[in-house]
C-alpha cells in the first residue's frame, strides 16, 4: 500500500501490508515517554503549564496487520495537548480521536500522561510561602462508550512513631526522677529551667519522611478538585511537610507532629475516611509507605474505598 505526500510522490506504507510474521493480535501498541507540553488545573482555578511524558497506545486487533499508525497518535496527542487545559472530556475526544484514526485496527484507546503540579502553600506560622510539588499521573482508556480514568498523586508527611514516644517520654520520666529524688525540695522555675536543657529531654521519638500514593476514580467525567482532595488529605494527617520554615514555623511543625503520633495503620486510616466521604471520588487505592529511620526498610499499610 502506497499513502500520498505530496502531489506527485506516493510513498510506501509497510505497516498497513500484511506480513508473514503478522499473526495474532496486541493489547497495546503506541509510543511512550513522548514530550509534550500540558496546562492543567488541579481544581484551585490556578491553570499551569509544564512539560509532561505522555504514552498513546491502542491495541491490534486486526491479525494480519502488521502494524498501527504510530504517527497519527502522536500528532493528535500534540495538537490536543497544545489546544487548552487538560480536561476529563477532552481525555475522552482525544481516546475517541485515537480510534478514529485507528478505524478497522482497534477497539480499545489509552493515553497516560505525567507531569509535577507546582503549588503554593503557606508557612505555618510565619508569613512565607513557598512551592510543593505534586507528581502526577492521568491513566485513561475508552473501549466503545466505557471510558476509564484514573488520577495518581503522592501525598509526603512526617510520621513519629507512637510506641517510640511512649519509651521516650519513660526514659525522660526516669531523668526526671534521678535529676529530683523525692527527699528533694524543689521549685517551679528549677524544674522549667531543666526541662529546657538536654539533659531534661534524654530521648526523642524517630520520625520519618513519608509517602501516600493515592489512585483515584473521579465520579464524574467533569473537573476534579485535585487540590482539594490533596488539602483534605494533609489536613487528616496533619503533618504535611513544609516549604519556607522560620524557627517559629519549625516549632509549629515540631508540635504538629507531637500532636499527630501514628503508626502506618493510622495512617491510611485517616486518608480512607477521607476519600471515602468525598462524593467525586468513585473509587480509590491507597497505599501509605513510612520510611523508617530505625530501620532500612519501609513500613507499609493499603486501604481502598469501603464497600456497603
Amino acid at each position: 500500500m502506497y499513502i500520498q505526500d505530496s502531489p506527485t510522490r506516493l510513498l510506501p506504507d509497510v505497516a498497513s501490508q500484511e506480513h508473514a510474521l503478522a499473526i495474532g493480535t496486541l493489547d497495546w501498541v503506541g509510543m511512550d515517554g513522548m514530550e509534550m507540553p500540558v496546562a492543567f488545573d488541579a481544581g484551585d482555578g490556578d491553570v499551569r503549564a509544564t512539560g509532561a511524558r505522555v504514552g498513546a497506545f491502542v491495541n491490534l486487533n486486526k491479525s494480519e496487520a502488521r502494524g498501527i499508525h504510530m504517527s497519527r497518535l502522536y500528532l493528535l496527542v500534540s495538537e490536543a495537548l497544545s489546544a487548552g487545559p487538560l480536561t476529563l472530556g477532552g481525555i475522552r475526544d482525544l481516546l475517541g480521536q485515537f480510534l478514529s484514526s485507528h478505524e478497522g485496527l482497534s477497539d480499545h484507546a489509552r493515553l497516560t500522561i505525567g507531569f509535577e503540579h507546582l503549588v503554593r502553600r503557606r508557612a505555618l506560622r510565619s508569613d512565607n510561602s513557598g512551592w510543593r510539588a505534586y507528581p502526577i499521573t492521568i491513566d485513561a482508556t475508552l473501549k466503545g462508550e466505557a471510558f476509564h480514568v484514573e488520577i495518581t498523586t503522592d501525598v509526603v508527611y512526617s510520621s513519629t512513631c507512637p510506641a517510640s514516644a511512649a519509651l521516650s517520654r519513660q526514659l525522660i520520666q526516669d531523668s526526671f526522677a534521678k535529676a529530683f529524688p523525692a527527699d528533694r525540695s524543689m521549685d517551679r522555675e528549677t524544674v522549667l529551667a531543666w526541662l529546657g536543657t538536654e539533659q531534661g529531654i534524654v530521648a526523642t521519638p524517630h520520625a520519618q519522611r513519608s509517602t501516600a500514593t493515592i489512585r483515584v476514580r473521579p465520579a464524574g467525567d467533569g473537573t476534579f478538585d485535585l487540590i482539594g482532595m490533596i488539602d483534605r488529605v494533609e489536613t487528616a494527617l496533619g503533618t504535611p511537610v513544609q516549604t519556607a520554615v522560620k524557627r517559629a514555623d519549625e516549632q509549629a511543625f515540631a508540635l504538629a507532629n507531637g500532636s499527630n503520633l501514628m503508626f502506618c495503620e493510622d495512617a491510611a486510616r485517616r486518608i480512607q475516611k477521607t476519600l471515602d466521604a468525598d462524593d467525586g471520588i468513585a473509587d480509590f487505592h491507597v497505599r501509605v509507605a513510612h520510611h523508617e529511620s530505625l530501620h532500612p526498610h519501609d513500613a507499609v499499610a493499603f486501604s481502598s474505598k469501603v464497600r456497603r
